[in-house]
């Protein structure tokens, strides 16, 4: 299909087109992404060759001070007069040392190390009423990982070392000044301070963000769990099994659970998102029509929804809908009922409830948002759609909607992503019920995936299947985010907004 052809499509044409492309052409992005990946590592490998090459040659070719620093970090830049660069390294490599052979080896990163294979063979034990601690597999797994980045930063640090060096005798054979001390921290008040600026940032990405990501990681991979918890008990590595526990066909499994919390999610996140969007792109319509009075008062009643904390609302809105509640007593004393609705205890009443609210409370975000992006679209298109006879409904499907969904293709996207982590409306409004014996892992008919996670680390305890399930919801949004944001016209070039 030529791009002539692809414009001259209607709007569902063109997104049932591009679904269409995507499976046609996925088996050939596979073949590219694995090509990618082979290209990543054959740089890699390419590259620890070329540094490996240039270390040994530095050391052949250089002098007596770059010699001696492969050993002392730092020497060769003291012995030029350096003195805050080579104090830096010898600090470094003084800490490093220390930190890895420490006289108490208990707490040494050797130690770890060494017993990151096994994560501890040691346990506790009473002897005469008296608690023995042994291995901890929790500090095991947490300062192991630690250690390697620790020995990480410290060869990157050290081949720094040796290029710093290799540099300072080119710099000397060229008959050029090294830079001093007070050179360097101008430049890293100047030309150098983004590096100033991301050093502490980047630190604490790496400490809060990165090693807890694959501290679960790893966790999914051991079985700890209430049954194996340190000090008292230790736990070991156990490979893919909880993997298979929570895919696992069986009916009366997690992996049935799984699969129905899975379900129920993405069924959530649909009509979460794009009843919102529509329903509020609705009522910025209708508030901003000519002749529509009190505009300012509609839009601030409802904000005022944002307003209120969400805590508040929710669990408010949540006894409103209880058997004993506001709606069901109203209802019964008009005798529009004889006993209360199952609001809270029939899984579909439930589901079906909780998504009504959302929609009270997503309403005024989309209907803020629509309101910006439609006092933007020129009026003319409007003039001369009715002067062509276009109906309100046709100028909505040619002129209003294409519009909206090309600027706010990127929001529904992460509306969508966040809809399926949306823990705060599930969890305030019921809990995840109604439970049942059907379920696993203590898990509601409305549980989200991170609803469960939750109830699986807090309640249960259950911390080797929770690391499982965090990885799956990324796998999860991590696909959903792929195949669509190719699909979202935003991404597209601006000549596909017709």
């Amino acid at each position: 299909m030529t791009d002539l052809d692809f414009l001259k499509l209607s709007k569902p044409a063109k997104i049932m087109y591009r679904c269409r492309q995507f499976f046609v052409n996925l088996p050939k992005n596979f073949v590219g992404w694995l090509k990618g990946i082979g290209q990543f590592f054959v740089r890699l490998f390419t590259g620890i060759g070329a540094n490996l090459k240039d270390i040994v040659t530095t050391f052949r070719e250089g002098d007596w001070k770059t010699r001696l620093s492969y050993l002392v970090m730092g020497f060769g830049s003291f012995a030029r007069g350096q003195w805050g660069r080579g104090l830096l390294f010898f600090l470094f490599q003084t800490v490093f040392n220390v930190y890895m052979f420490m006289p108490n080896a208990e707490y040494s990163g050797c130690f770890y190390l060494g017993k990151l294979s096994t994560l501890g063979t040691v346990p506790t034990q009473k002897i005469k009423r008296v608690t023995v601690y042994g291995d901890n597999s929790f500090f095991i797994l947490l300062y192991g990982i630690l250690t390697i980045f620790f020995i990480i930063a410290f060869l990157y640090t050290w081949r720094l070392n040796v290029k710093q060096n290799k540099l300072a005798e080119q710099v000397l054979k060229a008959g050029k000044p090294l830079k001093r001390t007070k050179d360097d921290l101008r430049s890293l008040a100047d030309e150098q301070f983004h590096k100033t600026l991301l050093a502490l940032p980047t630190l604490g990405v790496a400490v809060f963000t990165i090693l807890p990501i694959l501290f679960m990681i790893l966790v999914a991979f051991t079985n700890f769990d209430r049954e194996h918890q340190p000090p008292s008990n230790l736990f070991t590595w156990v490979g893919w099994s909880n993997f298979n526990q929570l895919l696992s066909t069986d009916t009366a499994s997690y992996g049935n659970t799984f699969r129905q919390v899975l379900f129920w999610t993405l069924v959530w996140a649909f009509f979460a998102t794009f009843l919102n969007y529509f329903l509020g792109m609705l009522v910025a319509i209708m508030i901003n029509k000519k002749g529509i009075k009190l505009k300012k008062v509609w839009r601030t009643i409802l904000v005022m929804t944002i307003a209120i904390p969400q805590f508040v609302s929710l669990l408010y809105v949540s006894k409103m809908f209880a058997a004993d509640g506001l709606i069901n007593g109203t209802l019964m004393r008009w005798g529009w009922i004889k006993e209360p609705l199952p609001f809270w205890t029939n899984a579909t009443w439930a589901r079906v409830t909780i998504i009504c609210i959302n929609v009270w409370i997503g309403i005024p975000y989309l209907m803020l948002i629509a309101t910006g992006i439609l006092m933007n679209i020129p009026a003319d298109l409007y003039e001369s759609a009715r002067i062509d006879g276009a109906n309100a409904f046709q100028m909505y499907q040619k002129i209003t909607l294409p519009y909206m969904l090309f600027v706010t293709g990127p929001y529904l996207l992460t509306s969508f992503t966040g809809n399926i982590n949306n823990f705060n409306v599930i969890f305030l409004l019921s809990g995840g019920k109604p439970l049942s014996m059907e379920l696993s892992g203590n898990a509601g008919y409305t549980d989200l995936l991170i609803t469960w996670l939750y109830k699986m680390t807090v309640n249960d305890t259950n911390y080797k299947l929770a690391a499982v399930m965090g990885i799956l919801v990324f796998v999860v949004t991590a696909v959903i985010n792929l195949v669509v944001y190719n699909m979202i016209p935003s991404v597209k070039n601006e000549e596909d907004f017709q």
